[in-house]
């Protein structure tokens, strides 16, 4: 290559000192030393244009690989996506379907057990109920008792004292104290009766109020977005009050 570029200067050196042409731009050259100087370019020049060839197939070969591999490398990445699309979302359809089944299972056994603290309650008020009426009945039952057996004292009393007045006054008056006593022995177990029934009462609707808090967090959980894997199992009894 380097004598192709020597050719061409010694080509422009006797262009350049070559006689003019009068009245024109032209120059006579020697014909001899001109077609040597070409000579020697044509011969030089065919293997360095066969090398520059050779670097540009070379470069084109490269070039060709390069796109191949590429292209290759993204099919593979693209095939690799969409495989790990498709796991993660077969992982996510199978943490929703497990999540759904616990949440169904815990709605159940909350139903479950409200059902049966309900029927507990109920059964507890039933026997506080039947409990609180006899002991009512029985003390009812006593406070007449007793009422009729003051009477009967005092009937007794009046029949005994008949003839004498200051004593059958007296007898009036002991006998409208008994009553009124028995009377009121009979309102105040009443009322004890009334309150024991009101407090047990109270307690079962404490109960119940717990259970429906506790249905109630469980119904808002469920609510809640499903917990991604490496969250923390929580249980329904986790939300009660």
């Amino acid at each position: 290559m380097y004598r192709v570029f020597e050719a061409l200067d010694e080509l422009v050196t006797i262009v350049e000192e070559a006689r003019g042409v009068p009245m024109t731009s032209s120059c006579v050259v020697p014909r001899g030393d001109t077609l040597e100087l070409l000579d020697d370019i044509r011969d030089a020049l065919p293997g360095e244009v066969d090398d520059a060839q050779d670097v540009l197939d070379k470069r084109d070969q490269l070039i060709q690989t390069a796109r191949t591999e590429a292209a290759e490398t993204i099919t593979t990445a693209n095939t690799e996506a969409d495989r790990t699309v498709a796991d993660a979302q077969a992982e996510a359809e199978r943490i929703l379907a497990d999540a759904r089944a616990r949440a169904e299972q815990m709605m159940s056994d909350a139903h479950g057990e409200a059902e049966r603290m309900v029927a507990a309650g109920q059964a507890e008020f039933q026997n506080l109920t039947d409990r609180s009426r006899a002991e009512s009945e029985r003390m009812i039952q006593a406070g007449r008792d007793a009422y009729e057996r003051a009477i009967e004292d005092g009937r007794a009393e009046q029949a005994r004292l008949v003839a004498q007045t200051e004593v059958v006054q007296a007898a009036h008056g002991e006998a409208a104290r008994i009553v009124d006593e028995a009377h009121v022995e009979a309102d105040k177990q009443r009322g004890d009766c009334d309150a024991y029934v009101d407090g047990k009462l109270a307690e079962f609707s404490e109960l119940l109020a717990t259970t429906l808090r506790t249905v109630d967090s469980g119904r808002n959980h469920l609510r809640s977005p499903v917990n991604l894997p490496g969250n923390s199992r929580t249980s329904l009894y986790d939300y009660q009050s």
